[in-house]
């Protein structure tokens, strides 16, 4: 039988057949990876869920995942938080495989989810303190580290308040709050940010930057651009339940050329005609908007911008707008699905309970 705990939240103690060893937090942030997933595999009935995905996370960094909904991304974080078996592949969590190393796997991570799961009868203080002796923390400890989060979540106005009371947003804040109360190697954080107004959502991202730089490593999946642009030191783009592509924000960026040109097509009847024109002068594969008539397409070479105007000129297309920018997150994915930005990624500014 293996028994582990925290001493002091910083010693590991594992103890399996009366052989004791001693890990410290800091010597499994000192592991070169806090993750290491080949080829997970998920099916729900016929849907195939997760596709082979391969993750490899380095300890004490930030990784995004990004996707759309119903793109894995959840199913991932349970498979590898051993809520959920994998029906194919393997992972490991700080070297600890997470099929035959559950009980250590589990000690060494913290997962928030998309939805809450505070007590709403009780207020945000008496929730915070219930999780906090849990985890073993004395009654003045808890009482003190209570109030310290309510006050990180800008919740100390509301702290007596019963949960039944609470907005969507705030709610999510102290779900937040309550994961952070023991601060384990590796923190899954599963879109944290949604329902936070931007204030909150900004408090957010200082504190989980604030939690790698004491030495955690944490997992963040999104739907919003913006947040792993802030963020991620590296990302992985997930489609359709597989890695479709990984990098560093910058890289993902180079990948779709150093530059995208962008047009508004004057007589959006022409729209087609000017894509195989772009494709032909400039040799890469447009896109076309939501908003009909506007084409975007990556573009290394801006000397190539001369042929293509004298090309859509011959064939008489005429612009409303031509520029050309360096390229986002946006045309990103927009390259590397082959699709739009779906609604709920695109944007990034959120509402307290929704998002617009």
């Amino acid at each position: 039988m293996i028994f582990i705990c925290f001493k002091n939240n910083e010693t590991m103690e594992i103890s399996e057949g009366g052989n004791t060893m001693s890990r410290t937090k800091s010597s499994l942030a000192d592991s070169e990876w806090a993750i290491e997933a080949h080829g997970l595999m998920k099916h729900f009935g016929e849907n195939r869920a997760v596709d082979g995905v391969d993750l490899n996370v380095r300890a004490g960094t930030i990784y995004g995942v990004l996707g759309p909904n119903g793109a894995g991304k959840t199913t991932t974080i349970r498979m590898l938080a051993t809520l959920l078996r994998a029906d194919a592949g393997t992972a490991r969590i700080f070297g600890y495989d997470i099929v035959k190393e559950p009980h250590i796997v589990r000690q060494l991570i913290g997962v928030t989810g998309q939805y809450a799961s505070v007590d709403e009868s009780l207020s945000a203080t008496e929730n915070l303190i219930i999780f906090s002796r849990l985890l073993g923390l004395g009654r003045k400890e808890a009482r003190n580290k209570a109030a310290e989060l309510l006050e990180e979540f800008g919740l100390s106005e509301a702290a007596k308040r019963p949960l039944k009371n609470f907005s969507g947003g705030m709610r999510r804040r102290l779900d937040l709050a309550a994961s952070l109360i023991a601060q384990p190697p590796l923190i899954f954080l599963d879109e944290p940010t949604t329902g936070l107004d931007p204030r909150t959502r900004n408090r957010m991202w200082d504190t989980i930057r604030r939690l790698v730089d004491t030495g955690s490593t944490v997992l963040l999946t999104t739907q919003y651009l913006q947040e792993v642009d802030e963020l991620a030191d590296r990302l992985a783009v997930i489609d359709h339940g597989r890695v479709v592509a990984e990098g560093t924000v910058d890289e993902l960026k180079a990948s779709v050329g150093t530059s995208s040109l962008h047009l508004n097509i004057r007589n959006h009847q022409e729209t087609i005609v000017a894509c195989e024109t772009i494709e032909q002068i400039l040799k890469v594969k447009t896109t076309v908007t939501q908003d009909i008539g506007k084409i975007t397409a990556p573009m290394a070479n801006v000397d190539a911008v001369t042929d293509l105007l004298i090309a859509l000129r011959q064939k008489g297309i005429q612009l409303d707008e031509f520029s050309v920018q360096k390229p986002t997150l946006d045309e990103v994915f927009l390259t590397i699905t082959g699709e739009n930005v779906p609604q709920e990624i695109k944007g990034s500014e959120q509402v307290e309970g929704e998002r617009v």
